[in-house]
């Protein structure tokens, strides 16, 4: 949910909502769009990311205080551009007040805004149940922020424990809908045959609206302020696209794997799920939400392809495979890390030589491009050339003349820029100077403990070990995340910078047993203390807010204003290091406790680690269980009352149900807390709910990573001629017969993307109504098929709408009167005659 909540509340590429309210309306607007997409029958499980374990809380502050950093340095520089600007006369619209001000901070559990959007989501829930038929027959499930665990995690829990109920359905299809590529991670996790991911289609270079004037087109910077002529300033704004949507279908990515994963001869039995789960293990090493990659890992140098390379070389001499259900064979990763050490300094000297290459053409070519620009300018003469003064001069129009003196201005614009970039200091040149640990060079060990940890020459030799361990740790801490869920509420990785493959020693001999004792997440305010900057204290009670900013609070330290970015060998800001301290647990709690008192009842509400909740149509079989719940009355409802859910009422879905006490029953009137005329009382709204808990397993329990017994997997897609060594594997996308398999050019950006298993619900499976009009003509159509290597005439689909087995390629006239009224076209025989009139 919180990939829908940021993009609705602060987009990037239109105008921002003017008030919550509106926010709240786009949201909605957008889930009714994946739902449209989706279609879903069964059951919506909506997410939304609670408080953290320890480990990913770091990378949450790490976001926060740079994002209140960015902002306060960006209100410095528009406040300088707005005064130069106005002082040469330009008109500009009146600053924002700071109360219309949007932090996104808030965006995190405890606040007021994560307390109003619970309740406002309670609302679109029952509204859709109550009046949209596509709903009638769902269960909906809310996680709001209150539930700890972040959103995709909190998912995989509910899959997890559903799979392991014996009514669960092998077949079931999942469509998870977000942007992190750890979905992709997760879903191969839970080894469900049937799982596909829906995400927006990332599109590069979006134009945004200028942060002084709010016209698009341009950058803050480049602003000349309002339109002049009136013309221009009645101009309708230019509205930013809707998005198109992208599915990855993972049964396609598992067949790419078991091709790249195929090994012969091993001594012992080949299994291409546990070969899956060892491929999510490696990927861990480049690098995830919560531990640094190796420093010899990155994955624009085909990081992945290098660990998949030692791996296969390495189970040959493990003996078994590398991970079990979430569990880490250490002594088995000892070898793999063992290859990667003694590669590391070819790897850091090869890198050093790739980016010298790609600087020298770098800069050939952008002296070239300076070159070609003068010569090309330059072909005109100026003013004056060729000519004499004098009478030959004046037989210059006003209009040639002022053409002349342009050209001559920009002919000095040029010429600057070269001497500029002749005389100025070469930025790559100030960035290795500014390298201390110049990994390229010899010594480059000892620098790096040095430089990035402070660690003195003489410790250098058993402090590396004292941080792969640590590592090692986070690594089996992650996986047991990723396939068992939270192991340990607490554990975090104590440093800004991981150690080197080569200080992997020993590290079968590492405890990594999280099971000892039980952890509890902090509660929603207590993590607003450990995340928020001083910027953001507007979004925590009152009465705590001095501790973030008095310089007598025993916590001030937490709290920095200013902190330091280290590139860390990056070339841009945001992908360096914050150098943040970290949060110490124990003092934060113990200074908490003085404050606690101070709290309001709301307050206090929001402080409470919250239910998930179910809410049904009342005509859903599983609504007359839930109503008994409420036999006694609602006034009379106990905590500890609660039933088991029956399975054969909710599609195989378990559960415990309890009594809420903020539940509407059936034909309550449910007012809405969205101050929009379209979003009305519901009067008599039919609709059940109820808290709700996932099924209970006792600790240590196991949920095995398999595939369940009676689980079939979809058609494979890789065709057999495919998979022939040197050929490039092509997947058949699409509903149809044949797949829809594609030529080899690539038709927009999607293409690497849809190598990996993705199928277009955009651009590719829609036709390009600006050129063809509703229809695309017959001979188009025609040439939609194509010879394929099999010597079949194969459809390209491009221009196919939900075709299925048996039916035509071409659009039947209901889809015909459909597209018509979508697109406003013309009836397909006034379009030939328009085209060929034309």
């Amino acid at each position: 949910m919180n990939g829908i909540i940021h993009p609705c509340t602060h987009p990037e590429d239109k105008p921002a909502p003017r008030n919550e309210a509106e926010m709240f309306a786009a949201i909605f607007e957008y889930m009714d769009r994946i739902f449209a997409i989706v279609r879903p029958r069964r059951v919506i499980y909506m997410a939304i990311d609670g408080v953290a374990p320890r480990a990913k809380m770091n990378q949450q502050r790490s976001r926060r205080f740079r994002a209140a950093k960015e902002a306060r340095e960006k209100a410095i520089e528009l406040d300088r551009l707005r005064s130069e600007l106005t002082a040469q006369g330009m008109t500009l619209p009146p600053p924002k007040a700071p109360e219309e001000h949007f932090d996104s901070n808030c965006i995190t559990p405890g606040t007021p805004f994560m307390a109003r959007l619970a309740v406002a989501l309670r609302y679109y829930i029952h509204d859709r149940l109550h009046n949209d038929p596509g709903w009638r027959n769902l269960q909906v499930f809310l996680s709001d922020a209150n539930v700890p665990g972040e959103g995709e995690h909190k998912i995989m829990d509910f899959i997890r424990r559903q799979r392991a109920q014996p009514a669960h359905d092998p077949n079931t299809r999942h469509c998870l809908c977000g942007a992190d590529a750890d979905l992709i991670m997760l879903g191969l996790a839970t080894h469900e045959p049937h799982f596909t991911i829906i995400r927006e289609e990332f599109v590069p270079n979006k134009p945004r609206p200028c942060d002084l004037c709010g016209q698009l087109g341009h950058e803050a910077k480049d602003c000349q302020g309002l339109a002049r002529d009136q013309a221009a300033a009645e101009a309708p704004p230019v509205m930013a696209s809707e998005a198109d949507f992208i599915f990855i279908r993972l049964h396609v990515l598992r067949e790419y794997l078991q091709r790249e994963l195929k090994m012969d001869g091993l001594p012992f039995a080949y299994d291409f799920e546990r070969a899956l789960d060892d491929w999510v293990f490696m990927c861990f090493f480049v690098g995830n939400d919560f531990l640094p990659h190796l420093p010899s890992l990155e994955i624009r140098e085909g990081a992945i392809d290098r660990l998949v390379g030692i791996y296969k070389r390495a189970v040959y001499q493990t003996g078994g495979w590398v991970t079990d259900s979430g569990h880490v064979h250490l002594d088995r990763v000892q070898l793999i890390m063992r290859e990667l050490g003694q590669m590391e300094d070819e790897i850091f000297k090869r890198r050093r030589s790739s980016e010298m290459n790609f600087r020298r053409r770098r800069k050939a070519d952008k002296q070239a491009k300076l070159r070609h620009t003068m010569m090309e300018r330059g072909m005109a003469a100026p003013l004056g050339s060729g000519r004499s003064s004098g009478a030959a001069d004046q037989q210059l129009s006003s209009g040639q003349a002022i053409r002349a003196l342009m050209r001559e201005s920009q002919m000095e614009s040029l010429q600057a820029e070269r001497d500029r970039q002749q005389q100025q200091p070469d930025s790559d040149e100030e960035a290795d100077a500014r390298d201390e640990v110049r990994l390229w060079e010899d010594g480059w060990r000892h620098r790096y403990y040095s430089s990035k940890f402070g660690v003195a020459p003489q410790d250098s030799r058993d402090f590396p070990l004292l941080v792969a361990s640590h590592y090692v740790r986070g690594l089996c801490w992650v996986l047991r995340y990723y396939y068992q869920g939270c192991a340990s509420w607490t554990w975090y990785f104590p440093y800004h910078y991981s150690p080197f493959a080569s200080d992997f020693t020993n590290v079968a001999s590492v405890d990594v047993d999280f099971d000892k004792t039980a952890t509890e997440p902090f509660k929603p305010l207590e993590q607003l203390m450990a995340v928020f900057p001083a910027a953001s204290g507007s979004h925590v009670p009152p009465s705590w807010r001095g501790l973030m900013s008095d310089p007598d609070s025993p916590i001030i330290d937490f709290y920095p204003i200013d902190f330091r970015v280290d590139l860390n060998g990056k070339k841009f800001a945001w992908m360096g290091v914050a150098l943040l301290p970290f949060v110490d647990e124990a003092r934060l709690l113990k200074t908490l406790e003085s404050v606690y008192p101070s709290l309001l009842p709301d307050e206090v509400e929001r402080n409470v680690r919250g239910p998930d909740r179910l809410f049904v149509r009342s005509t859903h079989p599983a609504a007359a269980l839930i109503q008994r719940l409420y036999a006694a009355g609602k006034k009379a409802q106990v905590e500890d009352i609660e039933t088991n859910a029956d399975a054969s009422l909710t599609s195989g879905v378990g559960g415990i149900y309890k009594p809420d006490k903020l539940a509407y029953q059936p034909g309550d009137d449910v007012p809405s807390p969205i101050a929009l005329p379209q979003f009305k009382t519901l009067a008599q709204c039919q609709v059940a709910s109820c808290r709700y808990s996932d099924p209970v397993f006792p600790r240590g329990h196991v949920f095995p990573a398999r595939p369940l017994p009676g689980a079939r997997p979809p058609p494979a897609t890789l065709r057999p001629e495919d998979l022939e060594p040197g050929r490039q594997w092509m997947p058949n996308l699409g509903p149809g017969p044949n797949g829809g398999h594609r030529p080899r050019q690539s038709f927009d950006s999607a293409g690497p993307m849809r190598r990996m298993a993705s199928a277009e619900l955009g651009s590719a499976e829609r036709f390009n109504t600006s050129r063809y009009g509703a229809v695309p003509p017959p001979q188009l159509m025609q040439q939609q098929h194509r010879m394929q290597p099999s010597g079949r005439s194969v459809p390209n689909l491009h221009h196919q709408h939900n075709q299925w087995p048996g039916q035509s390629p071409y659009p039947s006239q209901q889809q015909q009167q459909h597209y018509q009224r979508q697109f406003q076209q013309p009836p397909r025989h006034q379009f030939y005659q328009q085209q060929q009139q034309q």
